[in-house]
């Protein structure tokens, strides 16, 4: 199989098993792949949860804070169809670990009103609409609560049980 047909299995899989969308690939000299992402809210409706952690930057206590608060807690994001995506002004932003371009952090930043100094999170429901925000650091368990009060998500529990 030549190179090519290699690269285009692995974008292939990297675009069924993500929640992010490649939106460009940039090659280096040295033949390994950037891959630069974009993350389009409206891709995770009736698929994903979403819980968006906004900060000015990596360093910022609050975000550090909140971090902490959600490490160790990727079996219950797992089950309640939940994508991390951290959105963060001065560094890097990710959903589910993956780099996301500044143009899909701003246009998140834009749609929910939130400036780049301040700290926010928002949990998105899987209907698109926003469901909480928190101006401080909140508990997973506090999240996953809010979550398994939703209507939707008690019939995805009832299904589970079914099977």
């Amino acid at each position: 199989m030549n190179n090519s047909a290699l690269i285009a299995i692995n974008l292939l899989v990297c675009i069924v098993l993500s929640p992010v969308s490649k939106a460009d690939i940039i090659q280096h000299s040295t033949n390994h792949a950037i891959k630069m992402s974009s993350f389009n809210l409206s891709h995770q409706k009736w698929k994903n949860r979403v819980l968006l952690v906004f900060a000015p930057s990596i360093d910022n206590h609050t975000y550090q804070q909140q971090m902490q608060l959600l490490q160790e807690h990727n079996s219950g994001f797992a089950d309640r169809d939940l994508v991390l995506v951290q959105v963060l002004s001065t560094d890097e932003s990710y959903a589910n670990k993956q780099p996301i371009d500044e143009s899909s952090a701003a246009k998140l930043r834009d749609r929910f009103e939130v400036d780049k100094e301040s700290f926010r999170v928002i949990l998105v429901g899987k209907d698109g609409g926003m469901k909480r925000s928190y101006a401080k650091p909140v508990q997973a368990t506090a999240i996953f609560e809010e979550i398994d009060a939703m209507p939707m998500r008690q019939q995805e529990m009832q299904e589970q049980g079914r099977q």
